[in-house]
């Protein structure tokens, strides 16, 4: 009786130190797991910038048309063709193959790992220049992600295909907006896993601009990471809290388009 009674409650003290990870996170994170991830850049060839350029003198050519056009489109994707982009539709179709071998290139190693917080709050504890993602916390029952900014608040999931600047991939977003007599900001955050199931996304971006127009704040952050074990560090110090250091293997991946400084969520080229 004695040992069933140990076992029960070493049963019922593991079940309170882990709880059941979030539906957003769930397949993605498990808790106080690392993961090792990379911040990178969405690098097309450079001989793309030829078909920019033209596009860019057509668009200030005729900006009203431009924006009309653009607001129309749909979003995350080249704009359609269109004589007045200026470019031929030979060099439309061209412009179509560079996109096509973009690729992701990284440039900085994080770890991520996936913590339960007091009020029943979740945070995904980042390293590096991904540190910004940690001062996030996830509520389960509102749905809600809390910053120092303000509440971020639930919108339309993400399906993107694979024409998008990273790639086919399906996430769920949170996006806070507030303007004052001071100030505007724009914050938002996105988290989904890419078609073909090796990499997860984390899309985290902070705007903020003045009455004036001057620039205030300005993160971009984008980090990809391996799903499964194959993206699984150490556990982490349950006394100090900090995931085991580890290297991430460098990959690229059509499929997995992430930037940091430029990159975006939704960007019609």
């Amino acid at each position: 009786m004695k040992l069933q009674a140990t076992l029960l409650a070493f049963s019922l003290i593991a079940s309170v130190a882990k709880a059941e990870v979030p539906k957003v996170f769930a397949g993605m994170f498990e808790q106080d797991v690392s993961v090792r991830g990379q911040i990178g850049m969405v690098t097309p060839p450079e001989e793309i910038n030829k078909y920019v350029a033209k596009v860019e003198t057509a668009a200030r050519k005729d900006p009203k048309w431009f924006k009309e056009f653009s607001d129309n489109a749909k979003p995350g994707v080249p704009l359609p063709y269109d004589e007045r982009l200026g470019l031929t539709k030979e060099e439309y179709d061209q412009y179509l193959v560079l996109w096509n071998k973009r690729e992701f290139k990284p440039n900085e190693d994080v770890m991520l790992l996936l913590r339960k917080g007091s009020g029943n709050t979740w945070s995904i504890i980042a390293t590096g220049g991904a540190s910004a993602i940690s001062t996030l916390r996830y509520s389960e029952k509102d749905d809600v992600l809390h910053s120092p900014d303000g509440d971020l608040k639930r919108i339309e999931d993400i399906k993107a295909d694979s024409q998008s600047i990273f790639g086919e991939w399906a996430g769920h977003e949170w996006k806070f907006e507030q303007e004052t007599e001071y100030d505007k900001t724009k914050e938002n955050f996105a988290i989904g896993r890419f078609a073909d199931n090796k990499y997860g996304l984390l899309v985290y971006r902070v705007q903020s601009v003045s009455a004036a127009g001057s620039r205030l704040q300005d993160t971009n952050v984008v980090v990809r990471f391996a799903l499964g074990k194959a993206g699984q560090s150490k556990p982490v110090d349950q006394e100090t809290g900090k995931p085991s250091p580890a290297k991430p293997e460098s990959a690229k991946g059509k499929s997995s388009k992430s930037g940091s400084g430029k990159a975006k969520t939704t960007d019609n080229p």
